[in-house]
């Protein structure tokens, strides 16, 4: 075999390719062989040219796993002996390359088999040998042998740190110093706190120890023009940062400080600077705390903000471009380390706005914008400042500041809610102004700003309403495709604002989307999918009444849609079909059979998944023939795995239809019911968290439609109790075990919303698992609440809205549905809850506490006395605080404590009642601050009358009334006034002239409810039974509507 195989690995190589292919055939055909394995090792030591040695080498790793354990005893010896040899003695790289890629496979087999024990200390001795060959290619063996063999390693590190290290600094030779780089890169993720604290330890500290070297190294590779191996730096810190062990400590500063210096330096190409830049935005989204500690957010903001001036190459990838790039850093940045973020970038902002470079302005206002979503907390206390640039921007005589402009407020419109809706009448006019701008792409800017400004207006837009939609009609049918796209989302977004007011309109509006609608080119659809798009918002925003009869033309075309094979048309299109299901309720039923299929379709679509295989030595090689062979026991590296988003969207889009059907259509659903469940049972754990949020929505209104169904069959009953256990099992393991804080705080409302609909007796086999989960959730240690530590609080805490208000409201839920026996479970959850409510934590987390124990209170009642010394020094402080949200919570929590606590209460009614005369006073500014102070009272006079000074307090308490914001407090605040009345108690009847007063208003309330109505026409119909001729003046002097409408609730039986 030996020498017919040497003439094909010949043949192999020649440029002709016919020759080759016959050649390939053969030498599958022989490779099929064991003994292909001797005769490779032969020509791997004896071919002449180094191509034959390599490929036999290329060869010999593609087929050894298959003919390793048929080899006998000898043959093993001399394929190792041979490996060894090509190694230390081949004077072609290549070929010692190739050789060390086969050892790697081999040991992968033979030491964990002990077959092979000389093997690492002939490396340790190469590492160390004085010819340069021998120290780069062990090396090299070691970063390959990672790969199959890593793990054995570990025991091994610690005598390889000082070898790696040496090798890092040797100075003799680039060569190694780039192979020891390479190989540090390789064990990084082998380091892991699973073995003894110690050698735990030693290992951070040894990578720690490698920072500076690789610095070096690096530096010195860029200064002579090799920035593929400062590559690999940035490679090794971005492994680093990502490693779930420590590796960075005190090293984070130095490696900022060199992705900065190679961030700004225009000089270098453009790839290794965006390497860089990433690394920066890595550790702000995955480090922020280490930022934070070794105060670099300023310096970095300093470098960040710069580079939104610079101006990329015209045959640069604008999606490499630097200003691009920082941009995401300054966004990820302020996502993650807000509070930090704002002043730099306002200030930079402030400066830049009024440079005479334009490129300088457009970058003021591009910094503002980026910042907008993740400082929009922080950034509305400075909105008017904001504002006044972007505003003043939107005039600028450059085009590219313009266009930053309408970005930035469109982004202020999308995050910066509600408080950007005070300013309409500014912005307004400015987005209309900039809707005529010469630049197109400024035009499509400022839709877009439009599109995000309107969407929550409500009422406030109908001033603008006819000029806008004559504007936006106007538009579109002048306009490019791009522009007619935006211009539509404008429309869709005034539509959702003005609601039923947008109806004059709608007829127009719809029939120019029916002409979208029937557009069947490749560069038509993007517009028909907006157009589908916008037909289900102005049928949400009309109503069925307007629009049920002129439907069916327009889901006819929606769904012959879905022939033209573009996936954002069937993206928008399910869209529709969730809007249309909610318009038209049950009578949606009739197009189930033609649309739960086409979701169905998108839910099982493969989402074009691609898996970059790292097989470097038969592609880089030209080898690629020899390997063509299924070899299943062939285990090349996974390198990267990538997804088509737009296959993503449409998924996700398709579940979320999947539960509007379900909620809208309820039993009429049941066929579809089965096939539903598991598709959603499979997206609850899907890897993308935009689809398991879905799913976990689409679940709850599957258990809506199950529950629906008529218990006309035994086995319904039954049914509906697995459909609330697997939907409940799914909500407990996302909670505990999600990673995405959106998906669990979903799962947690849709808990939350079951407890409360399907009752105690539903839910009980599951209370102490929910409970469980809820406990973790406090105690932040479920997965999505994971985050990096270096072992030191920074005392720099965010309130986390998105989780923690829902978890929260778990609590409140479970004490609604088991009443006073819920105790036995806030037992456990009210210490983790009131750590919240501890500095450092901010505002926000201490309101939402006390909002959470009175909705507890109010729900499990008089167990809630156990916890009143506890819970009345944090609310006692709250109704001081500074913010109306804190003090309106804290003023209910108050009422529902004195209500519920009994006599653990009485002893802080003195300090309640000081508290609460506070915001009474003129100082008090909020009106649902007032009436929560009001239902505070209320309670306190119902439960405990002889301990409330009446004669000072009634007075005040009446004065405040009627309630003007927060109408859930109406029938706590006058059932206690028409108790006080039906009584006759004597502190009340010298006030009936201005409680009557305050009557009269309530009753022409359309505020307030008919039962609240109702119990004070009993009081008064009870007032002038007993008092008559006194009463006639007093109801004489109101206003004749006023008296009537009293008069007839009062006259009512």
């Amino acid at each position: 075999m030996a020498q017919s195989l040497e003439l094909l690995l010949i043949q192999f190589l020649m440029p002709d390719n016919d020759a080759r292919r016959q050649a390939e055939e053969q030498i599958r055909r022989l490779a099929r062989d064991p003994q292909v394995v001797p005769a490779l090792v032969h020509h791997l030591r004896t071919a002449k040219t180094p191509n034959v040695r390599q490929l036999a080498a290329v060869l010999l790793r593609k087929k050894i796993t298959s003919h390793w354990p048929k080899l006998p005893l000898d043959s093993k010896a001399s394929l190792k002996q041979a490996l060894i040899d090509s190694i230390t003695l081949d004077h072609s790289h290549p070929v010692r390359r190739a050789s060390a890629n086969v050892v790697s496979i081999i040991a992968k087999y033979a030491i964990p088999a002990g077959e092979w024990p000389e093997l690492l200390p002939f490396l340790f001795q190469c590492s160390q040998s004085p010819q340069e060959d021998h120290r780069e290619v062990a090396l090299i063996l070691f970063s390959s042998l990672t790969e199959t063999i890593g793990a054995t390693f570990q025991s091994h590190l610690n005598n390889l740190q000082p070898i790696l290290l040496k090798c890092l600094q040797d100075e003799s030779s680039s060569r190694v110093r780039i192979a020891a780089l390479k190989a540090v890169g390789s064990f990084i993720e082998y380091v892991n706190d699973g073995g003894d604290i110690v050698s735990f330890t030693r290992q951070v500290k040894m990578f720690r120890d490698f920072v500076p070297s690789i610095l070096n190294i690096s530096r010195q590779c860029l200064a002579n023009g090799e920035e593929d191996v400062a590559s690999i730096a940035f490679e090794i810190f971005d492994e680093l940062i990502e490693s779930p062990a420590p590796l960075l400590g005190d090293s984070v500063r130095s490696i900022v400080q060199f992705s900065l210096e190679v961030s700004a330096n225009q000089d270098l190409e453009i790839n290794i600077r965006q390497q860089a830049i990433q690394i920066i935005s890595w550790l702000a989204k995955f480090k922020a705390s280490f930022l934070k500690k070794h105060k670099l957010v300023v310096p970095i903001l300093q470098v960040m903000c710069p580079l939104l001036t610079e101006t990329a190459n015209e045959d640069e990838d604008s999606d490499l471009a630097a200003d691009r790039s920082a941009a995401e850093v300054i966004d990820t940045m302020a996502i993650n380390l807000p509070r930090h973020v704002l002043a730099p970038v306002l200030e930079f902002a402030s400066v830049s706005f009024n440079h005479i470079n334009p490129k300088y302005r457009e970058a003021a206002v591009t910094s503002l914008g980026v910042i907008s979503e993740g400082c929009c907390e922080h950034l509305k206390d400075k909105l008017e400042d904001c504002l006044k640039i972007v505003l003043e921007a939107l005039k600028d005589q450059e085009q590219m500041v313009r266009g930053a402009a309408s970005f930035a407020l469109g982004q202020f419109a999308e995050h910066l809610q509600p408080e950007i809706l005070s300013h309409y009448a500014n912005v307004l006019p400015c987005i209309l102004n900039a809707l005529e701008d010469p630049s197109d792409e400024v035009k499509e800017k400022s839709y877009y700003a439009l599109a995000a400004f309107c969407e929550d207006m409500g009422e406030d837009i109908l001033p603008y309403l006819d000029p806008l939609i004559c504007k936006l009609v106007m538009s579109l049918q002048s306009s490019p495709r791009n522009l007619q796209e935006t211009c539509m989302s404008a429309i869709g977004s005034v539509a959702a604002a003005a609601e039923k007011a947008f109806t004059p309109y709608a007829e127009k509006v719809l029939e120019m989307m029916k002409g979208f609608m029937v557009l069947t080119s490749d560069e038509d659809l993007c517009a028909r999918a907006r157009a589908t798009e916008v037909v289900g918002i102005v049928a949400m925003a009309v109503g069925r009444a307007r629009v049920e009869a002129i439907l069916p033309p327009f889901i006819e075309a929606a769904i012959s849609g879905f022939g033209l094979d573009y996936s954002e048309l069937r993206e928008y299109t399910h869209g529709f079909f969730s809007n249309v299901a909610e318009i038209l309720g049950d009578s949606f039923t009739q197009y189930l059979p033609h649309v739960v299929p086409l979701v169905f379709s998108s839910c099982n679509l493969d989402d074009g998944s691609a898996v970059d295989i790292d097989d470097a030595d038969s592609v880089d090689n030209g080898f690629g023939g020899v390997s063509s062979d299924d070899d299943a026991n062939d285990e090349p590296r996974v390198r990267n795995i990538s997804v088509r988003t737009g296959v993503l969207d449409e998924k996700a889009a398709a579940t979320q239809a999947i539960g509007f059907f379900a909620l809208h259509t309820k039993s009429a659903y049941a066929p579809y019911l089965e096939e539903s469940l598991k598709i959603l049972i499979r997206h609850s754990g899907y890897f993308h968290e935009d689809l398991r949020l879905q799913a976990v929505i689409s679940l709850k209104h599957i258990l809506t439609a199950v529950r629906a169904i008529p218990p006309t069959h035994a086995d319904v009953q039954e049914k509906q109790k697995d459909v609330l256990d697997t939907v409940l099992n799914i909500y407990i393991k996302t909670m505990t075990e999600d990673d995405d804080k959106e998906v669990v705080a979903q799962a947690c409302m849709s808990v939350a919303d079951i407890v409360k609909n399907c009752g105690f007796a539903a839910i009980e086999p599951y209370i102490l698992r929910l409970a469980e989960a809820t406990l973790i959730l406090l105690r932040q240690e479920s997965s999505c609440q994971q985050v990096e530590s270096d072992g030191e609080d920074d005392g720099d805490i965010d309130h986390d809205e998105v989780l923690m208000d829902a978890v929260s409201d778990l609590l409140p839920a479970f004490a609604k549905v088991m009443g006073s026996y819920f105790d036995l479970i806030f037992a456990k959850l009210f210490d983790p809850l009131m750590k919240f409510a501890k500095s450092p934590h901010p505002p926000q987390d201490k309101t939402m506490v006390v909002a959470t124990l009175a909705e507890v209170a109010q729900e499990m009642g008089s167990p809630i006395s156990a916890y009143v010394d506890k819970i009345m020094p944090l609310v006692l402080k709250e109704l001081a605080s500074s913010d109306a949200t804190n003090r309106r919570n804290a003023a209910f929590c108050v009422g529902e404590i004195c209500k519920n606590g009994g006599a653990a209460a009485l002893k802080y009614y003195g300090d309640i009642l000081r508290s609460l005369h506070n915001l009474f006073s003129n100082s008090e500014s909020d009106d649902a601050v007032r009436d929560n102070a009001a239902g505070a009272i209320a309670r306190m006079i119902m439960v405990q009358p002889q301990s409330i000074p009446l004669n000072q307090v009634l007075p005040v308490f009446i004065k405040a009334l009627p309630l003007k914001e927060d109408h859930e407090e109406s029938m706590s605040v006058y059932s206690c006034i028409c108790s006080l009345l039906l009584s006759s108690h004597p502190q009340i009847l010298p006030l009936v002239p201005d409680v009557i007063h305050v009557f009269a208003q309530v009753v022409v309330s359309p505020d307030e409810s008919d039962e609240v109505k109702t119990n004070i026409g009993k009081a008064v119909s009870h007032l002038i039974s007993v008092y008559g001729q006194q009463m006639q003046p007093i109801l004489s002097a109101l206003p004749p509507a006023h008296a009537n409408a009293l008069a007839a609730f009062a006259s009512r039986r």
